[in-house]
């Protein structure tokens, strides 16, 4: 795991959208905005709700829920 603190804000912002944009992304029956998408995965985040990892076999990023 990767702690938010440890990740520069664009670095962060950039791990973010990667995330949400990504093909198979579903969202519902509404569309979002991209902001709309970055800031939810960002308080997820900051709430603990969600982690970001880092795997070394694939050398990937990825967030993840933390359960």
């Amino acid at each position: 795991m990767i702690p938010v603190e440890a990740i520069t804000s664009e670095a962060l912002r950039n791990v973010i959208e990667e995330f949400v944009t990504r093909d198979g992304t579903d969202y519902g029956r509404s569309e979002r905005s991209l902001e709309d998408k970055v800031r939810d995965v960002m308080r997820q985040l900051r709430r603990g709700e969600a982690k970001i990892v880092f795997d070394p076999d694939t050398e990937t990023v990825n967030v993840v829920t933390a359960r």
